[in-house]
């Protein structure tokens, strides 16, 4: 997050160590006509970036907490669990329906340990790239007319 002297006082206010008084107080007589406020706003999401530029956002801090960590050990568990039970029922010619079951488990439980990855674990990573005009403009040396 950037370190500014608003969201200083946000923190300030939020942990305790500034009264909200002082922090008006520090912010009287400041302000911002509309068109400020909205490139204020708008600074760093609309601007055009350069080609080649890899914008990484930071581990989500989700990614980090014992739900999460829970989440895997306990996905890693069924998963074995299925897995192995697949393989039992394989080399005990389990029926098909029930095997079937076992293995359609063992995806799922992957599936969701995936899902979970993706959304909460691994940042977000883009690589700008802009595209080509769509445009070709028509080469009169390159057509050729076909007569029927």
């Amino acid at each position: 997050m950037y370190d500014d002297t608003i969201n200083n006082l946000l923190k300030g206010v939020a942990d305790g160590s500034i009264s909200v008084k002082d922090a008006r107080s520090a912010l009287e007589g400041v302000e911002l006509t509309e068109a400020q406020m909205d490139e204020a706003i708008n600074h760093g999401v609309h601007n055009v970036a350069e080609s080649g530029t890899i914008v990484s956002a930071s581990l989500a801090p989700s990614g980090g907490s014992y739900l999460t960590m829970f989440f895997f050990a306990w996905g890693i568990f069924w998963a074995c669990y299925w897995a192995f039970s697949l393989i039992y029922g394989l080399a005990k010619s389990w029926d098909q329906q029930q095997l079937a079951f076992h293995l359609a488990m063992t995806l799922t439980t992957l599936i969701l340990m995936g899902i979970i990855y993706l959304k909460f674990i691994l940042p977000d990573t883009i690589i700008v790239k802009h595209s080509q005009n769509k445009y070709v403009p028509e080469h009169v040396k390159d057509w050729k007319e076909y007569k029927w």
